[in-house]
């Protein structure tokens, strides 16, 4: 049987008969996350407001206390945590505090 030019056995546009659609993948469950709390995750006493959705806070993350500065946004009636902002371990936190005149000083030349 001749073959027809630029054509093979594999250029076929259908595959084998037996060929059976991949499977589509099981979703998995996942555990329902737990409510998000009004204060970002961490205690409304350990939050201070600086302006309207910024928010200074100190928190505890693996064992170790932060001092964080952080906007925030309402979502369904609930304050949570933004992806701007910072946050400082106590070692960084105390350096921020003693150059407090400094950085006061600065601001005055302007």
């Amino acid at each position: 049987m001749p073959k027809t030019k630029g054509l093979s056995d594999s250029d076929s546009d259908s595959g084998p008969d037996d060929r059976l659609p991949p499977q589509k993948k099981k979703k998995v469950e996942k555990p329902e996350k737990k409510p998000a709390k009004s204060s970002g995750g961490g205690d409304q006493e350990n939050m201070f407001q600086l302006s309207k959705m910024r928010y200074a806070t100190v928190s505890e993350f693996r064992g170790k206390v932060m001092v964080g500065i952080r906007e925030f946004y309402e979502a369904d009636g609930e304050l949570k945590p933004g992806k701007k902002g910072i946050s400082l371990n106590l070692e960084q936190w105390k350096r921020l505090k003693d150059c407090i005149p400094q950085i006061e000083e600065a601001i005055e030349q302007f």
